[in-house]
């Protein structure tokens, strides 16, 4: 019997551990389970604070996205507001007043110095050099001796020629003498007819005698034209002789030497013939330059030059126009000019490029930057700005270029405004803030070596 003490729902779980055999089995109190009841409220407090939580979420979330909203709004309006105001402001653009350029503009252009002289010597006899006393660099005198060449075929020659006219002048003596005997011989022939009665001497005698007196005569004269002639060879071949000595033609110096000891020199000046020197004077030079059409009506006699060689940093040497080609080149459309330049120092070698200036006289044209220049389809445009900031699109002519600044010929009036560097979307009419630009046109035009034609 079991104690009183013991507890009945105690004894599943003490049967549960003492079953010796097979998995431990769990008893379940049903009968207690049936009893017992779920509760599904709570407490009046609990609630409350669940609604208030919720609501403070939810007024958080509105918070939170009506401030997004608004932000992106301010953003979006302040955006839209400087988009506008960026459309309707003004652009800011550099102007320059057009002036008139100089009456006298420094035209520079590229010249070629060429000496005073210069020359190519070639043998005028065929033989072997067998001697040379100038060489390249040497400053020699006119008809000064350069190099001897030996010619023995044309002593020879020479030598010929000077028996031959022996041989003719004693034909001439024997002819002299044949025309006397026969001049004799007819005057006495004639003398004696006259003292005979006619009759006596015939006709046929009288004639013999005389055509023996001019066969003489003729004979005498062909004589005579026989030493001409062979004094017009010995004359030739002397005169040949004495090219055999080459000289200088005139005062210069040696600038070439193309034969030395030895060589075999063959007269004439083709081109399979080499020449012996090339000799040039050039203490005073000239120099040739090729000045643009527009500026070729200025190019006179006299017209002051200045020569500028880069050889020679800082000097100018001093010129004028001694003569032009009074003509344009077809090809080139420029007037092909002459500079005479003293050059007693000879600094200015043959060969020289150098540059040459013109002070050019022309009537004055309106100069702007070339910056302000626009290059649209219907050609060079320049953009004037009136002095209420409004564009207007000019059409110019371009009279010459000068690199930094143009000269415009047509399109532009003195005092304009024009706009630099003006970008593309700048139309007809639209409005500009101008400034003045720190480097207007200038009042004398730069030096330049290219000029444009106003066909540009």
């Amino acid at each position: 019997m079991p104690s009183p003490d013991s507890n009945p729902r105690q004894q599943p779980e003490e049967q549960s551990k003492s079953t010796p055999h097979g998995p431990p089995s769990i008893l379940v109190d049903v009968s207690h389970q049936e009893h017992q009841k779920v509760t599904t409220s709570f407490a009046p407090p609990t609630g409350k604070k669940l609604a208030i939580g919720a609501i403070l979420v939810v007024v958080i979330m509105s918070g939170a996205f009506f401030f997004v909203q608004y932000r992106r709004s301010r953003r979006d309006s302040e955006l839209q507001a400087d988009t506008t105001a960026a459309n309707h402001a003004s652009v800011v653009v550099d102007v320059a007043t057009v002036k008139y350029g100089p009456e006298t503009q420094t035209l520079t252009q590229p010249g070629h110095v060429h000496a005073w002289y210069e020359t190519t010597i070639y043998a005028r006899v065929s033989g072997y050099l067998s001697n040379w006393s100038s060489d390249i660099g040497d400053h020699v005198t006119k008809d000064q001796s350069l190099a001897t060449i030996a010619t023995p075929e044309l002593d020879d020659q020479l030598m010929a020629a000077q028996a031959k006219l022996k041989v003719s002048e004693s034909n001439v003596a024997v002819a002299q003498t044949a025309t006397a005997f026969a001049q004799t011989t007819y005057n006495r022939y004639w003398t004696s007819v006259k003292n005979e009665p006619p009759g006596v001497v015939s006709e046929q005698e009288k004639d013999e005698k005389k055509a023996e007196l001019d066969s003489s005569t003729a004979k005498l004269e062909a004589a005579k034209a026989q030493v001409t002639l062979d004094e017009a060879d010995v004359k030739s071949l002397t005169e040949l002789s004495d090219f055999k000595e080459v000289r200088a033609p005139f005062a210069g110096v040696i600038t070439a030497r193309r034969i030395d000891l030895g060589d075999l020199v063959t007269a004439g000046s083709t081109a399979s013939t080499t020449s012996l020197y090339s000799i040039a004077q050039y203490d005073k030079v000239r120099v040739f330059v090729d000045v643009p059409q527009d500026a070729s009506i200025a190019m006179t006699v006299n017209t002051p030059a200045e020569i500028i060689a880069s050889e020679y940093p800082g000097r100018k040497f001093q010129g004028k126009v001694e003569r032009t080609a009074s003509a344009i080149d077809q090809t080139s459309k420029e007037l092909h000019v002459e500079v005479d330049v003293p050059n007693s120092d000879f600094a200015l070698l043959p060969g020289m490029d150098v540059n040459v200036n013109f002070a050019v006289k022309k009537p004055p044209l309106l100069q702007v930057p070339a910056s302000a220049l626009i290059f649209r389809s219907n050609g060079p445009q320049i953009a004037v700005v009136d002095k209420n900031g409004q564009v207007s699109i000019h059409s110019v002519t371009i009279g010459s270029d000068h690199g930094d600044f143009v000269e415009i010929a047509s399109g532009l009036s003195p005092n304009d405004r024009v706009a630099l560097n003006l970008s593309n979307q700048v139309a007809e009419g639209d409005h500009v803030t101008a400034i003045n630009s720190d480097a207007p046109a200038p009042s004398t035009m730069p030096s330049t070596t290219v000029t444009a034609s106003a066909a540009q």
